[in-house]
């Protein structure tokens, strides 16, 4: 079930990472290469949408050929995983949906198209793909349609559009940090067998983040306006009931939560001129910064970790 879910995840944000690099590359007005159009572009905006639509169509109908035929099809089941991961399944829907609607609306932004279509068209970009494959897993015998991950879908979507609504401006970004754990070694062949398939498979090492900024809370105020706190979530000992197999007799891993406090760097408010590095910020500014960090545990430990990631 954890392969299934991050692969899907995985594709998901590739896909509109794809979209992006091919809309760019579309690109033939006078306006430089990275720089957003001021007015409506109709070949820039055509581009967004086709490119869109097209990489979506693409990306499910491989979807159902390369990963469903492989399953006995069923009638339309739901599927309650709620109890499952420690939640960790959810932030990550959740984070999914967050990201391709907002590459989707930055892309949309860049073709000058109206503020109103970048949240109808664009912010929900994410949501629609997600929740469209989580529709496949319900008639699919193996898995099951979640109304838990349809719930954590409209909730990242929810923090973005909200925020665009409410202050025209992402103060509060979901972010995704990676620390390699000791369990794919200990459970072979399940959560990855390298850094690449840990990040994927391995919800062990997974933290997503609330990164908020303070400056757009206090403009009147002389905080940097880069400065950020972010508060994570991750778990331990997962999958649960899990084993540690090097050991004579094998021993169960530890399970609990994961909560931490940080500071953060909002990469889009780094002052810069350049369109390129603008747009370089923008798509890193997703990854959490390595900084000191307090790790508070749901079986009562506290720990400072002087460099977390």
């Amino acid at each position: 079930m954890i392969s299934h879910k991050l692969f899907f995840k995985l594709l998901a944000l590739s896909i509109f990472i794809l979209l992006t690099t091919q809309v760019n590359g579309q690109q033939v007005q006078k306006t430089p290469f990275f720089q957003k159009s001021d007015t409506l572009n109709k070949k820039r905006r055509n581009a967004v949408y086709i490119t869109a639509g097209t990489g979506a169509a693409i990306a499910i109908a491989g979807l159902n050929q390369l990963w469903y035929a492989d399953y006995p099809r069923s009638s339309f089941h739901s599927l309650n995983d709620n109890s499952s991961w420690m939640l960790m399944d959810k932030f990550g829907h959740a984070m999914s949906t967050y990201f391709i609607g907002k590459v989707g609306m930055d892309a949309l932004a860049w073709a000058g198209e109206s503020k109103k279509n970048q949240l109808l068209y664009g912010a929900t970009m994410g949501w629609a793909f997600v929740t469209t494959i989580e529709i496949f897993d319900g008639f699919s015998q193996e898995w099951g349609f979640s109304t838990g991950d349809v719930i954590a879908n409209t909730l990242g979507a929810g923090l973005l559009i909200g925020q665009e609504l409410l202050w025209n401006e992402q103060r509060i970004q979901y972010k995704f940090s990676f620390n390699q754990s000791p369990y794919p070694e200990m459970i072979p062949g399940k959560l990855g067998d390298n850094l690449i398939q840990q990040i994927v498979k391995d919800y062990n090492g997974q933290t997503y983040w609330f990164s908020i900024n303070l400056w757009s809370f206090f403009k009147e105020s002389k905080i940097p306006k880069w400065l950020n706190v972010a508060i994570g979530y991750g778990a331990n000992g997962l999958p649960e009931n899990s084993y540690d197999f090097g050991l004579h007799p094998p021993q169960p891993i530890e399970s609990y939560r994961q909560f931490f406090t940080s500071i953060d760097v909002d990469l889009t408010k780094i002052k810069t001129n350049s369109p390129f590095l603008k747009t370089i910020f923008n798509v890193f500014n997703y990854l959490k910064v390595p900084a000191p960090t307090i790790e508070y545990r749901s079986n009562g430990e506290f720990k400072f970790h002087a460099f977390y990631f």
